[in-house]
């Protein structure tokens, strides 16, 4: 282990209190481990310990630069468990239950991440309605749940969320693209994509046009979200959803987000979650903080 002779030499001889005794302890001879006290007294300048007739006593330098070696094994074994972890890790799989924007986009794409990096894993994309994401996670038919507006549970464990709230998405041609934010209003005029009444999002784009005073019928309705993000790119149509569902198509050129003004529709939060209270294994672990960096790089 890195630096590990003198590290455990000046552990030894703090918990001991003695010299002779941490010798003992660690079978090595006392003048060596003397020897290494205070070579390392001379470098940092302080005395590490107090010379006591029967034994020694930490400075407070001495007890400044214990706890630092402590933290530092401690941290350490740490690393030489997950480097253990790594070498054995040859084979697995990562199931992740998630909703089909998602499914068509983010997911994937550090999917695609991280199995370059780990080709003898293998990640399985299962695509659910909200309900049964919680339950397959719960159930541990899943080992990590990605979605919209998950109910809470007891059960379950956040990994990472956040409000990401709709905005309108249109196609880079669209004559409303420019607008710094977009009232609501603007939208009127266009053709509609509404998620249909089988979607929550159905109801936060719904009551954002009742609460504006807005009377509108959507022009399609649909319970995919792949058919909405179609649907706008194809024409003037305007879908209501967030960055993260059209993230892939964003960063290609073929949709655009806008922001609707004033904070009008209700929170969407995304969140990512495991089941509570269970071993939980170094390949979900990994491909978890995956998931997490391609949704903070969505945000910036």
């Amino acid at each position: 282990m890195l630096h590990s002779r003198v590290l455990r030499y000046i552990d030894e001889v703090a918990r001991s209190g003695s010299i002779r005794a941490a010798g003992e302890r660690l079978n090595v001879a006392a003048s060596a481990i003397n020897k290494h006290v205070l070579q390392l007294e001379e470098m940092i300048g302080e005395p590490l310990f107090e010379r006591l007739p029967r034994g020694l006593r930490l400075t407070p330098a001495g007890e400044i630069l214990v706890a630092h070696v402590r933290r530092t094994i401690k941290e350490y074994s740490q690393v030489e468990a997950e480097i253990r972890d790594l070498k054995a890790l040859q084979s697995g799989e990562v199931i992740i239950a998630t909703m089909n924007g998602l499914a068509g986009g983010i997911v994937p794409k550090a999917a695609a991440k991280f199995c370059a990096r780990h080709p003898r894993l293998k990640i399985s994309i299962r695509v659910m309605f909200i309900h049964d994401i919680v339950q397959a996670v719960i159930d541990g038919e899943a080992d990590l749940g990605l979605a919209f507006n998950l109910p809470p549970s007891p059960q379950l464990e956040t990994l990472w969320k956040m409000d990401t709230r709709l905005g309108a998405v249109v196609s880079p041609e669209h004559p409303l693209v420019g607008l710094d934010t977009l009232p609501l209003a603007h939208c009127e005029p266009y053709p509609l994509i509404f998620a249909d009444k089988s979607m929550l999002i159905h109801g936060i784009v719904a009551d954002a046009f009742a609460n504006a005073g807005l009377t509108v019928e959507p022009a399609f309705l649909t319970n995919s979200i792949e058919a909405m993000k179609c649907l706008a790119a194809a024409g003037d149509g305007i879908a209501f959803l967030s960055k993260f569902d059209i993230a892939e198509e964003q960063r290609n050129g073929v949709l655009t987000y806008l922001q609707i003004r004033d904070r009008t529709f209700g929170k969407n939060v995304l969140s990512l979650v495991q089941r509570e209270k269970r071993s939980h294994g170094l390949a979900t672990s990994m491909f978890a903080e995956e998931i997490t960096r391609a949704l903070r790089a969505t945000t910036e």
